[in-house]
């Protein structure tokens, strides 16, 4: 006999037992008790509700910490002193701290380290990347447009927490980030002039492996480079965060579990997610998550020291100038977490959208108006025409030159987002309760994605547009140097003075939010799923972030921020992949169950119609087939004595007629009408 849990001093119910394998329960309490509703779809709707399982109590805001401590041990979390959760918390902190200090100590053999498994990842698993992003842009449309996108995130008729264009405020929050500037530029500039995908047409690769853009053929690169630009901003990105967002929504709103990624595999491997099993899948977590934002800071301090040269505040970004920046905007992070994060990351990501919009709005308007929004138009076009084949393209025709520029670009962020995806998934999934699958599906693809559409179509144009069609100037001879391509193009408008200074501070507020962020949702993972968790913990990994950044840097800087992604990410893709087979059953279980008490519903439905106007609705056909008339032929009159024993009755060949009873009911118990 299964085990009962208490829940605000009652049993849990066997209904309650489902949730482990994502069925839902019949919602007490739903429906009109007062009469059937008019419809069998009514009456599904009404008093037919499937529902998380209650039997996990909600977290309450104004339950305390103690008692959220107690709710989480109930479902089989095991926290320690401290409200730690000790199998995560250790392994996590003593595995990142001991290649930070390896990578800050010996950053020779740290870089030996990385680019040979770089290299081998790229060499024997580059294509295997490739398939995996594409499974999860496939899993995401299908979820979509299945019957499973009705299913509600939380309770059946639940309503949304936040509102639409809150909600997709939020959404455009986590789809920006220091990437979007620090490549902004650099990106479609390097595909379009210096360094152009091997095997495009208009482009040419020497026995060394040089690629170049053959003369004459710059503008066809050029939409190449805005296509290839989208495929890695777009919707493949966010087809890796929206796999893992349902599969945490889905199990913290409907099932009520614990923000936590061992969760989301519940439907697979049931109780022992409770075990080492579910230990392992909150390190890799951990892992994938502090990398990610470890890469996101190193690129965030070299675009702030690259703008401090073009603004000639210092002479050079040495290793020395990196890791001060690193160390004050780790600080100014750290206090941003001890003050909480409504009064810390709330504001400072306000202000961050605002920049970001300003930045955005004041380069359309200051720059090539008309040739950015059709650079925007024309770019969706060959975007949407060669969306395919970029997203497959695996180098298999193109050698040494493909597989080292593929880890320079496509692999490494695939690696870059499957790692962030921990970070990101566990945000969307917090602000969509309430929501129905299809529109989760729905606002997270399509919602930033344009979004990144818009931002490089505007700030990536008009780099093109200056070196194309203006002064040409911002390619040198080594070729686009991202960190400066931004300031470069910036410095050629009207008030780029300005503009960059808002740069500056865009990518340092990035900074300070992704460090925020990033380390409450590692602290969640570490303790459990606490929502509070406790700030010496999140001081901690703030401290732990920065410190994981400059062992990158001082190891080879953006070449082992790339590197430190692309490996964290290998074993978090399985992990992934078993998130779609996991959400894809308790959704199926979940509207399977759903079906079944839809009809049950129909059948008592109109079991009830039938049993109460059987005769309204059916009996005008019933009595038509029974023949009622008397028979007056000459020949049924008959003498006294000739008169026979059925004579009272119905004669031969006649119907039988209607009988009543002494109130004049029919058959089927209701008084027939005149």
């Amino acid at each position: 006999m299964p085990e009962h849990r208490a829940r605000g001093g009652t049993m849990s119910t066997p209904d309650e037992e489902r949730e482990a394998t994502g069925q839902g329960v019949h919602s007490p309490g739903s429906g009109d008790p007062s009469g059937p509703p008019a419809t069998p779809e009514e009456q599904a709707h009404a008093d037919v509700a499937v529902t998380a399982d209650p039997a996990p109590a909600p977290i309450s805001d104004t339950d305390s910490d103690e008692e959220i401590t107690e709710k989480l041990k109930r479902q089989g979390v095991r926290l320690g002193k401290g409200s730690i959760a000790p199998a995560v918390f250790w392994p996590s902190l003593i595995i990142v701290l001991a290649f930070a200090l390896f990578a800050i100590v010996f950053p020779q053999a740290a870089d030996t380290a990385l680019t040979g498994t770089q290299n081998w990842i790229v060499g024997n698993l580059g294509w295997f990347y490739q398939i995996v992003i594409a499974v999860f842009i496939v899993f995401a449309i299908f979820i979509a447009f299945s019957r499973f996108g009705n299913i509600t995130l939380g309770k059946d008729g639940e309503k949304p927490e936040f509102g639409v264009f809150s909600w997709f405020a939020m959404l455009f929050a986590a789809g920006m980030g220091i990437g979007l500037v620090f490549y902004s530029v650099g990106e479609p500039l390097t595909f379009a002039t210096s360094g152009p995908k091997p095997g495009w047409p208009g482009t040419e690769t020497t026995a060394e492996g040089i690629t170049s853009v053959i003369p004459g053929m710059e503008i066809d690169v050029a939409q190449l480079a805005m296509a290839q630009t989208f495929v890695h901003w777009g919707l493949h990105p966010w087809a890796a965060y929206a796999v893992i967002g349902l599969a945490l929504a889905y199990a913290i709103h409907r099932r009520g579990r614990p923000v936590s990624i061992r969760w989301a595999l519940e439907p697979i491997f049931g109780e022992r997610v409770k075990g080492w099993i579910g230990d392992v899948v909150d390190v890799l977590a951990i892992f994938g998550t502090l990398f990610g934002i470890a890469t996101s800071l190193g690129l965030g301090v070299q675009q702030i020291s690259s703008g401090m040269m073009a603004m000639g505040v210092v002479d050079s970004a040495s290793n020395a100038l990196l890791v001060t920046l690193v160390v004050i905007i780790t600080f100014l992070a750290t206090a941003s977490v001890v003050t909480g994060l409504g009064a810390g990351i709330r504001w400072l990501s306000n202000i961050n959208l605002s920049m970001a919009g300003l930045l955005l709005i004041s380069v359309l308007l200051l720059g090539p108006t008309l040739f950015l929004f059709q650079n925007f138009a024309q770019s969706l076009g060959v975007y949407f025409s060669e969306v395919l084949g970029m997203t497959l393209d695996a180098g298999a025709y193109t050698g040494d030159a493909g597989a080292a520029w593929a880890s320079s670009w496509t692999i490494f962020y695939w690696g870059w987002w499957m790692a962030w995806a921990p970070f990101v998934g566990v945000f969307i999934a917090r602000i969509s309760r309430g929501r129905t699958v299809r529109q989760f599906i729905a606002g997270v693809l399509l919602v930033p994605t344009t979004v990144g559409f818009f931002w490089f179509s505007v700030i990536g144009g008009a780099g093109l547009y200056r070196q194309l069609f203006g002064a040409g100037d911002l390619v040198g001879e080594e070729g686009v140097v991202p960190e400066a391509a931004l300031f470069d193009m910036l410095g050629g408008l009207p008030l780029g003075g300005i503009l960059s200074v808002i740069a500056i501070i865009l990518v340092a507020i990035f900074f300070i939010t992704s460090s925020d962020s990033g380390s409450l949702v590692v602290d969640m993972l570490a303790s459990g799923g606490h929502p509070n968790p406790p700030t010496w913990s999140r001081v901690m990994f703030a401290l732990l972030e920065g410190l994981l950044a400059i062992g990158l840097l001082m190891s080879g800087g953006l070449t082992a921020l790339q590197a430190g992604s692309l490996i964290t990410a290998l074993p978090f893709s399985v992990i992934l992949l078993l998130m779609c087979w996991a959400t894809f059953r308790s959704l199926n279980a979940d509207q399977k169950r759903r079906d079944e008490l839809e009809r049950q519903a129909r059948y008592e439905w109109f079991s009830e119609q039938l049993a109460e106007d059987f005769d309204d609705t059916l009996g005008y056909q019933v009595d038509s087939r029974i023949d009622s008339r008397i028979d007056y032929r000459l020949s049924r009159t008959t003498g006294a004595f000739d008169r026979s024993p059925q004579g009272s009755g119905a004669a031969p060949g006649s119907g039988t007629p209607q009988q009543t009873d002494e109130r004049g009911r029919g058959l089927f118990g209701r008084r027939k009408r005149d």
